[in-house]
């Protein structure tokens, strides 16, 4: 275990933030304990959230806000699910929009303040004037949803999903006769129809299921045909298991958090954290990082990412860094990457591919040809940070592996943003739902949300991606305090869902400061807990989170007002979920709301159409209405 920045530290009131901060700062502590980043409980001078402190004289303040627009407001993981278009987006093939039952908005805040810290002190240490780094909430939610927003407001051909777009019963995962619920996995139509073929299902079948299954990545439905979950559901799991194997069909069981505290690699996994870092070379030979690009305000400004990555994981990383000011080379096949061309589509471009891989620097190389990887190499020997996604084993077979590169390029970040990590104990195809079915991930959401599966929102590529973004970063960081000369840095999809689940993980596995409540519930949970969720109203939905007893009085006093103005009978006494439906029918959830608001209930309108979220002025700041609305970057830096 490498602790890649184990001089550094963080400051700031962190032992008892706010009950709807408590999951972003438990992240928080999580993810600098694995970097080996001291805490220091005390107040900032400024007022932020917290500073990291990377030598004497250079430190970085990180103001933590709710909302893009920074103005106070109540704000917790519900409420910025519901406003930001999450909860639709999840809606979508899970009957109806409804949170994700998982931290993730919180996580993933944790992660991109962390990284906008670290990336403001390597901007520091390169002589720009930044003090100060800004996040957000909800802009890391939007960030989240940004190429589904992409698709929803493309100027050809937007796509208009709505919660309940999809048949909840009609999609994967698929259940067996022995009642195992499971994933399937192919990229490829041949093993598909092969593996429906086995099964007893009709060609004509089977192509209409592969239709909808190829929809997951994009669209977050899977819309397949009754036949095929019927076919599943007369066999027993070992049998679909031998097919599956017999045709190439990848398959796994939507396994629980306790199944997969027992895999040999699950400690260590969660001891690390997200990134393993490897660390080589003479220091005293090591090479500066390049002076900061004075004419750019990013802190990372003036370096070059050499990127070659597919599909969403790989490029959200090397999205990132171009916010951050660096210079993102793309390599992409001759003709271009397939996926360019995926409507809808935005003049030249799938808005959804663009929403991704905007503002890179696009070469058509061959990668697997011997001129090409001459080519690559002469961009290496240039770059900074290399970035890939390849199936694992095919950098060493090209020869563009880390021991190659660095070779020609002694102080590169080498990063590989993976499905499994190193140590993987099986052989399956490492993309976004194999994973959340492997990891316990999947079976958390279900647990949640009433499903037999996880969500099709690609819960892990995006969070994969901002972890491999910040991994490279922490990189950067440790090369420019000359701490680490060529570093090699590994992430992972399961690594993301450790990550994501890692203070339930941390109580499976018994470790110091975990408490077995947060997997149990522990004592039995107050009133206010029991009202939480998302509620119908005259008009739309509206997500109540009463965090604590001052909002849980909050909202009795304003439902009992508005009981004896309707007549609809209760008292402060007897406030439950049916009195409680049966008020906020009686208005419409802006106007709720903006009640709500004004007597500091925790209370947001529930966005299902994404194309309302560009009106919202609260989340204004964060997006930008060009040829569609594009999602802005998650940090301010002064």
């Amino acid at each position: 275990m490498t602790l890649l920045l184990e001089d550094c530290y963080l400051s700031g009131t962190l032992r008892n933030p706010t009950p709807a901060l408590a999951p972003l700062y438990a992240s928080l502590r999580y993810q600098a304990n694995a970097l080996g980043v001291a805490w220091e409980n005390v107040d900032t001078e400024s007022g932020a959230a917290f500073a990291l402190h990377v030598t004497d004289h250079v430190a970085v303040d990180c103001v933590l806000e709710g909302w893009s627009d920074a103005v106070e407001r109540p704000i917790s993981e519900t409420l910025a699910q519901a406003a930001t278009g999450l909860m639709s987006v999840h809606g979508r093939s899970s009957g109806g929009a409804q949170p994700l039952g998982v931290d993730y908005v919180s996580t993933l805040t944790a992660v991109l303040s962390l990284q906008g810290v670290m990336a403001a002190a390597i901007g520091r240490l390169r002589g720009a004037p930044m003090r100060t780094t800004h996040t957000s909430l909800t802009s890391s939610a939007l960030l989240s949803v940004a190429q589904y927003l992409a698709g929803a407001t493309a100027p050809e051909m937007p796509e208009r999903l709505l919660p309940g777009a999809a048949n909840v019963q009609e999609r994967p995962p698929f259940t067996s006769a022995d009642g195992v619920v499971f994933e399937l996995e192919t990229l490829d139509a041949a093993p598909w129809r092969d593996f429906w073929s086995q099964v007893g299902v009709d060609a004509a079948s089977a192509g209409k299921g592969w239709s909808g299954f190829l929809l997951r990545y994009a669209k977050a439905i899977s819309p397949v045909p009754a036949v095929l979950c019927e076919a599943l559901a007369a066999l027993p799991f070992a049998q679909i298991e031998n097919l599956a194997r017999q045709t190439g069909v990848a398959i796994c069981r939507v396994r629980t958090l306790q199944d997969r505290v027992q895999d040999g690699d699950a400690m260590d996994m969660w001891r690390d954290g997200p990134w393993r870092f490897q660390c080589d070379g003479d220091l005293s030979q090591a090479a500066p990082l390049k002076p900061c690009n004075s004419s750019s305000h990013l802190p990372l400004a003036g370096l070059t990412v050499v990127e070659s990555c597919r599909r969403i994981q790989g490029p959200l990383a090397g999205r990132l860094l171009s916010l951050l000011g660096a210079e993102v080379i793309r390599i992409e096949p001759p003709g271009g990457d397939p996926l360019r061309g995926m409507p809808p589509m935005a003049e030249e471009v799938s808005a959804r591919f663009d929403a991704l891989n905007r503002g890179k620097n696009v070469r058509e190389i061959d990668i697997k040809s011997a001129v090409g990887k001459a080519e690559v190499m002469a961009l290496i020997r240039q770059a900074d940070v290399f970035l890939h996604n390849w199936a694992p084993g095919k950098a060493a077979e090209m020869g563009l592996d880390y021991d190659d590169m660095r070779l020609v390029n002694p102080d590169l970040v080498y990063a590989y943003a993976g499905g499994w990590g190193e140590n993987a104990e099986h052989d399956l195809p490492g993309t976004d739902f194999m994973a959340q079915a492997y990891s316990g991930v999947a079976a958390k959401i279900a647990a949640a949300s009433g499903l037999p599966g996880g969500a099709l929102f690609t819960v892990l590529d995006v969070l994969g991606g901002a972890v491999a973004a910040q991994g490279v970063t922490a990189a950067l960081l440790a090369r420019g305090l000359g701490r680490a000369r060529s570093v090699r840095v590994d992430t992972s999809l399961l690594g993301a869902a450790t990550l994501l689940c890692a203070d339930e993980l941390g109580a499976l596995l018994q470790q110091p400061g975990y408490q077995s409540h947060v997997l149990d519930g522990g004592q039995s949970s107050p009133v206010w807990a029991s009202l939480n969720g998302v509620y119908a109203t005259a008009q739309g939905l509206l997500a109540l989170d009463c965090l604590d007893e001052r909002a849980f009085s909050r909202l009795t006093r304003a439902i009992v007002d508005a009981a004896s103005e309707y007549q609809t009978g209760g008292s402060h006494d007897n406030l439950n979920q049916e009195h409680l439906q049966r008020v906020l029918l009686h208005r419409k959830a802006q106007e709720w709301a903006a009640l709500f608001e004004m007597g500091g209930v925790p209370a947001a309108v529930v966005v299902e159409d994404l194309t309302d979220l560009s009106r919202d002025p609260r989340l204004a700041p964060t997006l930008n209405k060009d040829i569609y609305v594009r999602v802005n970057s998650p940090w301010r830096f002064q």
